[in-house]
């Protein structure tokens, strides 16, 4: 699961600059093996293992050092690598939690049975998540549905495939 990616360098010993997308952010540090893929290939390929030496909060994002990379030069080559770890090295996302990439491509249908569409990614705004759906039909090419369970997700259903949604749109 790609939980973030190297945006940059960090002095001159192989420090890079990390983007989390973890919440808090500094849980990515928690993984001390990092699956990295440097050349935007597909998703099978192009995936090489590194171990994570370091890495602490820096301001609004994180650093780290990794065990193999011990120069600035080395390090410029991972800058722009998404970052990823195995899904079984997660915790289970609990009761009423759910991971993005879980929801994303999941069918959403509205309440009265009606096929919105499938989720294409979600947004992190500062009150509640924002799921971005891809609309069934002419209708509109986007959706977006505030993720707020109990009022505008009625439920979520992984394993099915599904989320239903009470949601009214024009």
């Amino acid at each position: 699961m790609i939980l973030g990616r190297i945006s940059g360098l960090y002095g001159i010993k192989g420090w890079v600059r990390v983007h989390s997308y973890t919440e808090p952010a500094e849980a990515l540090l928690e993984y001390p093996r990092w699956l990295l893929r440097t050349d935007g290939g597909s998703e099978q390929a192009g995936w090489s293992e590194r171990t994570v030496a370091e890495g602490r909060k820096h301001g609004k994002s994180l650093v780290a050092r990794l065990a193999d990379i011990g120069d600035r030069g080395a390090a410029a080559e991972l800058i722009g690598a998404h970052i990823a770890v195995p899904r079984f090295c997660m915790p289970a996302a609990g009761e009423g939690r759910y991971y993005w990439a879980d929801l994303e491509g999941l069918e959403v249908r509205h309440r009265d049975g009606r096929i919105l569409g499938r989720v294409q990614r979600l947004l992190a705004t500062g009150a509640h998540d924002v799921m971005v759906v891809r609309a069934e039909g002419d209708a509109k090419p986007e959706i977006l549905i505030p993720f707020v369970p109990g009022i505008y997700v009625l439920r979520v259903d992984v394993a099915g495939g599904v989320v239903d949604v009470d949601w009214e749109w024009d």
